[in-house]
């Protein structure tokens, strides 16, 4: 799995995992929003998926699952205070062998109210923004710096961003306002992401953030009967959120970490 670090975003520190995100709820969903159930070795995460918002990935997503691409493929970027990535590669961190890629629906899902939010799922991609494949990771921040942005005319461009002014030639800005398309929302099982998000990780090849032991998904597959959803707030109220880990600094690290990305 290649990593690549074009895209040097850095992990902002936001809003707890107990936390609703009111852009989620803004993109309800009809009663025939597909249902997909993740099994995973350490619990059951359900998703569901937008196809107003995003219609091309949702079709590229439950085509993966229905072919069982999922299945045996593990969370192998896990990052607290930012997102949980996994679908392409197996515990002998080996890729799979993928579709083709699909165009960026960033923009649309923003449109329709679907932002890289807490609970959130989204596509993973390369710097190029039509390039995701298998790779989807489900944010556990409001991660607003994956959405796309508007940029202002000319050539450099100059813009705000991350409170800093920037200015970049044109094609790169860009790449790094294209932002990150969303396709759903975790609507059970947001205590098993919480308890993933704060693994111990190591660093193993060109795996910066991978888990010491395994999370695997088990199956993946579309649910038949639907389940009434749950907000964040209401999935999470139960039951404590983990012990940080490693301490979470109070402003943004001194060496950024990548975007979601695929090799």
């Amino acid at each position: 799995m290649q990593l690549r670090s074009y895209l040097r975003l850095p992990v902002v520190t936001l809003l707890s995992g107990l936390l609703l995100s009111t852009a989620c709820l803004a993109a309800e969903p009809a009663s025939s929003a597909p249902q997909v159930e993740l099994k995973t070795n350490v619990g059951t995460i359900v998703l569901e998926l937008y196809p107003d918002a995003a219609p091309k990935t949702v079709k590229n997503f439950l085509q993966y699952v229905k072919s069982g691409f999922y299945t045996g493929t593990i969370f192998h970027r896990v990052i607290d205070n930012f997102m949980i990535q996994g679908g392409g590669m197996g515990k002998d961190l080996k890729e799979k062998k993928m579709n083709a890629p699909i165009p960026l629906e960033a923009q649309m899902a923003i449109d329709h109210g679907l932002k890289n939010d807490i609970g959130t799922i989204a596509m993973a991609r390369e710097e190029k923004p039509n390039t995701a494949t298998s790779e989807f990771f489900i944010n556990v921040a409001n991660n607003d710096f994956l959405n796309p942005m508007t940029l202002p005319d000319g050539d450099p461009v100059q813009f705000t961003r991350h409170g800093k002014l920037q200015t970049l030639p044109r094609a790169q800005a860009l790449l790094i306002s294209a932002g990150y398309a969303p396709f759903g929302r975790v609507i059970q099982g947001m205590d098993v992401v919480n308890q993933i998000k704060v693994v111990q990780t190591d660093a193993v090849g060109e795996n910066q953030n991978l888990p010491r032991k395994p999370i695997i998904v088990l199956s993946a597959k579309i649910l038949k009967t639907h389940i009434k959803p749950k907000s964040i707030e209401e999935q999470t109220a139960s039951s404590a959120v983990p012990a940080v880990t490693t301490p979470v600094p109070a402003t943004e690290p001194a060496t950024p970490q990548t975007a979601p990305q695929t090799n």
